[in-house]
Parts: structure tokens; sequence; C-alpha cells
């Protein structure tokens, strides 16, 4: 997206730039960036909601970006002749910014992790921090094998994990709007054809029909507040996934906690076995993966870094602060007398997610049954319940 921003440079001169930025925020990343002091910032273009879409799907794709470096270094061209092939082939102007700012760097004589850590809105410190220590060993393509494969596991876990989610919530939803056109249009009609038979009622059935003649006589009310409730839902929706709730959410369903805080170690683990076996030391790798856990089991993670910092190790700083399980304590004692730490909590975190995938396999297998069945109980008993007055009409006249 275009910028148009007035800022101060460092001889106190007035200027006015264009930028081409991902967002406001990476607009002012830009301006810092080249030592511009920002008075004001305002897009060119108005937002609209066909542009928000629209730069949603134009997002940096940071693992198709690592395949196709890795690719072309590994071909044999350096860093600079591969960004400029990606730049050349790079399908939106907002990609091509990006590419264009890191070769810039790269020319200026920077690193390629300085030239990222400058754009740390795209590239986040977990990659720039894989790629500063293959600077070091001089193997960047192993390095970016190696995030790839990180990434690739974790997008096949959060796979595994919306799949077994999206046949209950279709369920829910379906099932939710049947009860709710059951009881908001069914039912008060039916109240209206009952009220002058002059019958008595069966008590569940009256209770019923009051409720959809108190529905009838107030529709347009019953429908601002129902459209209030799934609009506030839906944004308290949003506000939990951006959040990091819905953690909390799952940790609800029947024996999910135990297994949700074995994976969130999993993530740990997974993470921390890849830094290490990149380079990077120990202490940096746990300060990296904070961000992989939640608040509360980052100042665990903090609290064990500082152990690690003055000398205990790794297994005995997670026992301490509950960061470990029996299995993991184990492997990790193991990998500290083989000196393959990073192997060993890469093999940890495998246990845990092939543990956790046939955890949810068989969940799923219970719930949606179990799901189903609420549901057809709720719409049956309306249904029933509506349908007992002809019922005991029925056998009167018999």
């Amino acid at each position: 997206m275009q910028f148009e921003a007035r800022a101060m440079d460092s001889q106190q001169q007035l200027l006015t730039v264009s930028l081409d930025a991902l967002h406001a925020a990476d607009a002012r990343a830009q301006l810092s960036s080249q030592q511009l002091t920002l008075l004001s910032l305002k897009p060119v273009s108005s937002w609209t909601i066909w542009s928000r879409g629209r730069a949603a799907r134009q997002s940096f794709d940071l693992i198709l970006f690592a395949q196709e470096l890795h690719s072309l270094i590994a071909a044999g061209l350096s860093v600079v002749e591969a960004l400029e092939a990606l730049n050349e082939r790079a399908a939106h102007q907002t990609h091509r910014a990006i590419l264009a700012r890191l070769i810039v760097h790269l020319r200026e004589g920077q690193r390629l992790s300085g030239a990222l850590a400058q754009q740390n809105l795209t590239f986040p410190p977990l990659f720039v921090g894989i790629v500063l220590a293959a600077e070091g060993t001089s193997d960047l393509p192993r390095a970016l094998e190696r995030y790839i494969s990180y990434e690739t596991r974790l997008q096949g876990l959060r796979h595994k994990i919306t799949s077994a989610a999206i046949y209950p919530a279709i369920l829910m939803g379906v099932g939710g709007a049947v009860a709710l056109f059951l009881l908001g249009y069914v039912v008060p009609q039916f109240a209206g054809v009952y009220s002058g038979s002059g019958r008595p009622l069966p008590w569940a059935s009256q209770l019923l029909l009051d409720w959809g003649q108190l529905a009838g006589d107030h529709a347009m009310g019953f429908g601002m507040v129902l459209l209030a409730v799934l609009i506030g839902g839906f944004g308290l929706f949003r506000r939990v996934v951006k959040t990091g709730g819905w953690w909390e959410l799952l940790s609800w369903l029947p024996g999910a906690k135990p297994r949700l805080q074995a994976l969130e170690l999993s993530r740990l683990y997974l993470t921390l076995g890849m830094l290490l076996e990149g380079g990077i030391p120990i202490a940096r790798a746990m300060q990296l993966v904070e961000s992989m856990v939640s608040p509360k089991r980052a100042s665990s993670l903090q609290s064990a870094q500082m152990m690690v910092s003055q000398g205990a190790s790794l297994s005995s700083a997670l026992e301490q602060h509950a960061l470990s399980t029996p299995i993991s304590l184990r492997l990790l004692r193991v990998g500290e007398q083989t000196g393959q730490l990073g192997q060993m909590l890469s093999r940890t975190a495998a246990f845990y997610d092939n543990e956790t995938s046939r955890w949810i396999e068989r969940f799923t297998k219970m719930f949606e049954p179990f799901l189903m069945a609420i549901i057809g109980v709720v719409i049956g008993l309306i249904v029933i319940l509506l349908y007992m007055p002809i019922f005991d009409l029925a056998g009167s006249l018999q």
C-alpha cells in the first residue's frame, strides 16, 4: 500500500516521502531505519473493505520465501542474486518493496540477518536468529532447510487441530440455526394456532408456547437482541483468537488440559531443538522461544534461563520450573550426556506430536457423535412439545 509521509531528517529539513509498505507500522519502521523523524503519515488511497481483503491476500509468505531462497542459494547463486531473482518474479508490489529493501541493505554492506532485523514486522526474531547463527557457520542453506522443516511440522499440527474443529463447528452452527428458527418462527406460529383452541395443554408445551407468544409479540426486539449478541460474539471470538485466549477455552474440554500442556511443551522443545542444532547458544535460544508459550510459561522459561546462565543444566532448570515431563526429562538427560541435546529435544517434540495426533483423532471420534446426539435431542424435544397437543387432540377424538 502507498503511504505519504512528512518527515524531518538529521539536518532539520522537512521532507515529503512516498512509501510502499504493508501497513502504517511498516511505513513507520522504514522511516525509522532511514533516520527520519515522522511528523505525519497518511495512506494515498482510503481504506476500503476491498483493499483490506486484497492486502490480506498479499501478505508476505515467509515459508515460501525461505523455500525459494534455499533453492536458489543451493543452486549456486549468491544471496543478493537470489533476492534479485525473487524480486523480479514477485507478483505483488508490497512483496517487491520488501525484497528491494533487503537488496539495498545488503549492497550497503550489511549482513542478511541485519537487513532482516530492520523489517521485524515481516521477519520474526526466530527467523532472524536462525540466519544470524548460519552466518557464523557459513551454512545458510542448511539453516533455511531446518527452518522450513520446523514450520512445516508446526503447520501440519495446526492443520490437524483446525480440521478436527471444522466439523463440530459446522454441527453447532447448523444445529443452533435450526433451533433458533424453530423457537423464533415455528413456535410463535403454533402459539397463534393453539391460543384459540380453548383446550388445556401439557405444562411443558404450554411453557414453550408461552415463549412463542412472547417472541411473536416482540419479534423486532428479539431480532435486534439476537443480532447484537451475534455481533458481540463474533467480536469476542476474534479478540480471543488474536490474544491467544482460545487456548484457555480449549482446556475446558474433558481431558484436554493435560494434552494441551504437552502440546505447548512440544512446541517449546521443537523450537529449542531447531535453534540449538543451528548453533545458537542455549541462553539466546531460550530467549527466542518465549513467544512460543503462554505468558505464564514464558515467566517460568525466563527463570529457567537464569538458572542455565548461572551454570545449571537445561534438564534441571526445566524440571524445577515445571517445563518438563518424565519422558522429556529422561531424553534431555541423555542428550546432555551424549552432546546431542538439540536432537533429543526434536525427538521429544516428535514423540508428543504423535501422541497429540492420536488423542485428537480419538477425541473427535467420540465428541462428534456426542454433539450430534445433543443437537438431535434439543431439536427433537422442541418438535415433540409442539406436536403433543395434536397427539392429545387425536387421542380425545378416538
